[in-house]
């Protein structure tokens, strides 16, 4: 399988969950890209298309967004996080950032099965303005090295919109700012150029594939479900990336 057919399936997999849950693309995509592909690579060409699937799902589905949480609450601090994190982005490219990775989505996959298990007949709260903050800028800080901030994001946006229309939407726009900062950011530096943009091309028919059977998933299946089954997935993909960086 060349790499490009490879990353092609992967990002499959990776806009089905996104376009069905409103997040989890951008790990998906590194998690299993990573498997064979440095994470520079995956991330120029895979972030521009993202910015086109988050573009769909919310001029799609405007009126659900809830601007009050997205314009207030989440972009100030996920801004000041992600400048952060863009500022140590020249670490990308080392061989020990795919261990660091692969242990932040361990350590994330383990936490929100357990929470989902504790939380399974419990009524969420929203968190304190504090709390969600300093989650919200560490947030910030992985999306700018990873592009993978989203999951502590579900965690805070997940606890005061429980309208899983208002969350797909609401997350959607929120990447469709943050990717546009982070492809702008990457072209400047060299990493996303024409080489980049033809594989980005080459990945559009996944992404149109994609959208269309993630939006049926996302009206017949059950949420809690498929969270289930995208963190067991991204569990044992970052394992496998753990154990194979570690040996390597």
């Amino acid at each position: 399988m060349t790499p490009t057919l490879f990353l092609a399936a992967v990002v499959l997999v990776a806009i089905i969950v996104e376009s069905a849950a409103g997040f989890g693309a951008t790990v998906v995509t590194v998690t299993l890209g990573a498997q064979l592909l440095p994470l520079d690579t995956v991330l120029a060409a895979f972030l521009p298309l993202n910015v086109l699937l988050s573009a769909a799902v919310t001029v799609r589905n405007t009126k659900a967004i809830d601007r009050v949480m997205l314009v207030r609450h989440v972009l100030p601090w996920m801004g000041l996080g992600t400048a952060v994190g863009l500022a140590f982005s020249r670490f990308r490219g080392a061989e020990w950032i795919k261990i660091v990775f692969a242990v932040f989505v361990i350590v994330l996959s383990v936490s929100e099965l357990v929470a989902m298990k504790r939380r399974a007949d419990e009524k969420t709260t929203p968190l304190s303005p504090p709390v969600a903050a300093i989650a919200l800028s560490t947030a910030g800080v992985i999306h700018g090295l990873f592009a993978c901030g989203g999951p502590l994001v579900v965690y805070v946006v997940g606890r005061s919109l429980h309208d899983k229309s208002a969350f797909r939407a609401t997350l959607s726009a929120l990447w469709l700012v943050m990717n546009i900062v982070l492809v702008t950011t990457m072209a400047f530096d060299g990493s996303v150029g024409r080489g980049s943009l033809l594989t980005t091309a080459a990945l559009i028919p996944a992404l149109l594939l994609g959208l269309f059977v993630g939006d049926r998933v996302h009206r017949r299946l059950d949420e809690r479900s498929f969270r289930l089954a995208v963190f067991v997935l991204l569990l044992l993909a970052a394992t496998v990336l753990l154990v194979r960086s570690v040996v390597a």
